[in-house]
């Protein structure tokens, strides 16, 4: 996958910062065993001595086979005599090594002149954060998310009540959230303006972070404007968002139909929503408009995809902003 060169920067910067202070910590971890014991010192100089020594009986020639064998037996016993002192301070063998997070490339990046594992993981999870920049993750959660502003009386004959309904939604989205892996189903979030749909998407979003997924979340509108922006060679972004949206564990796209309708984004929604179906990975939907709606938006073939494989739930009740509007515009 592409990734632009601030990318790059950002998870090398952060490479870096874990080497340096993991050698840091331990410079200061040998500092305080060679205080309280200075043969643990002079051992490991005379370590650094026979590998020096190693190289001469190389290069003088000689017997070196017999001289690189005699360094080898000193430098063994060397060890041993360290692991002992180490092993009677109660501490493990590696205790003076430093403990970087990656034990692969020891924080470097690379192995070998390949990239780690280490690298493309961090390269990805920075490309989420770049793209979630503007994105309110840490704004909602379930516990702030409030049934007092959805109706208890139908809001028509034979309908649900709207509470009802919410409750019904929210408990399928906590357990969700709960129970999220790659393989969870993908939902579409349907209803009118104001009603939570946003709240619970991001709600589910956040505990699917905590898990340690990649997680992205884009308004429609965004992720028209990054495409068309990559696609016509306007900007750099975060590397390749069309792959981003593609192989991140749990995509949220948000106001799906707010987005200005162009022959490239419509086709770009449709790839997006069928590649991630076909590679088993959830998407979830929030969109304003019906079924019908989506149809003549985007096709009946984008729809057929939705209806077929997606969990829909329905938002009922009243603009919940407008009703927060109100209540903060009323005398006191």
């Amino acid at each position: 996958m592409a990734y632009g060169r601030d990318i790059f920067r950002i998870a090398a910067g952060i490479l870096n910062d874990r080497r340096t202070r993991e050698n840091e910590a331990a410079e200061e971890r040998r500092r305080a065993f060679y205080a309280a014991y200075p043969r643990a010192q002079e051992i490991e100089r005379s370590l650094s001595s026979t590998a020096v020594a190693a190289a001469k009986a190389v290069l003088s020639g000689g017997d070196a086979k017999r001289e690189l064998t005699r360094l080898k037996e000193k430098n063994l016993s060397l060890q041993r005599e360290l692991f002992a002192l180490l092993n009677g301070a109660g501490l493990p063998p590696d205790y003076l090594q430093p403990h970087y997070q990656c034990p692969r490339c020891g924080d470097t990046g690379y192995v070998d002149g390949k990239m780690c594992s280490c690298l493309r993981d961090l390269l990805r999870k920075t490309a989420y954060k770049k793209l979630n920049e503007m994105t309110p993750l840490s704004l909602s959660s379930f516990s702030t998310f409030s049934l007092d502003y959805y109706p208890e009386e139908p809001q028509k004959e034979g309908e649900i009540p709207p509470r009802k309904q919410m409750e019904n939604v929210l408990r399928y989205c906590r357990s969700y959230a709960r129970e999220f892996s790659p393989g969870a189903p993908s939902l579409i979030l349907q209803g009118g303006t104001g009603l939570g749909k946003t709240h619970l998407s991001l709600a589910i979003a956040n505990e699917a972070v905590k898990k340690d997924f990649g997680v992205i979340y884009v308004s429609a509108q965004n992720m028209a404007t990054s495409l068309e922006r990559e696609r016509f060679g306007r900007d750099e972004g975060p590397g390749d968002t069309n792959a981003l949206l593609l192989d991140s564990d749990l995509l949220i796209l948000d106001d799906l139909g707010t987005e200005f309708a162009t022959s490239f984004v419509d086709a770009a929604v449709y790839n997006i929503v069928n590649t991630r179906l076909m590679t088993g990975r959830p998407t979830i939907i929030s969109t304003n408009l019906s079924l019908y709606e989506l149809q003549k938006r985007y096709s009946e073939r984008f729809v057929s995809r939705i209806i077929g494989s997606y969990v829909r739930l329905t938002f009922f009740g009243r603009d919940i902003r407008q009703q927060k509007r109100m209540k903060h515009q009323r005398p006191g």
